[in-house]
């Protein structure tokens, strides 16, 4: 079987309850289930294991040359501003045969504030 040459890393934030990452791993296996021929993966800034850079490495190990980091996050706040790119520098840096690429944070796309709206309206 051939290894996917393309990783989607879904980036949340992380929490001390295990519990938290649930909607996460939804997320991933629904991503997993339109796109089975790319490596999916979810990492965490912080309380959760794997962290983006582990995350990173392991999708380099395996063969992977394009690298998609999706934030899990509504908006881009100071992690999204300040911390995630010194960490994505970080593991350009350490992988440079490895197309590394940022996306903005999911709540930033209108498809998704809508899809929240509809939620919160009830319709």
């Amino acid at each position: 079987m051939k290894m996917p040459q393309e990783a989607i890393v879904l980036f949340a934030h992380g929490a001390r309850d295990p519990e938290w990452a649930g909607p996460a791993m939804r997320v991933a296996a629904e991503v997993q289930r339109l796109r089975p021929d790319v490596r999916v993966q979810v990492a965490f800034l912080e309380f959760m294991e794997p962290t983006l850079g582990a995350a990173v490495e392991a999708a380099a190990a395996s063969g992977v040359t394009q690298l998609r980091v999706v934030p899990l996050f509504l908006a881009q706040g100071g992690h999204l501003k300040r911390d995630v790119p010194a960490l994505i520098e970080a593991a350009r840096a350490r992988h440079p045969g490895c197309s590394i690429e940022l996306l903005a944070a999911v709540g930033e796309d209108e498809g998704v504030v809508r899809a929240m709206a509809a939620f919160s309206a009830g319709v």
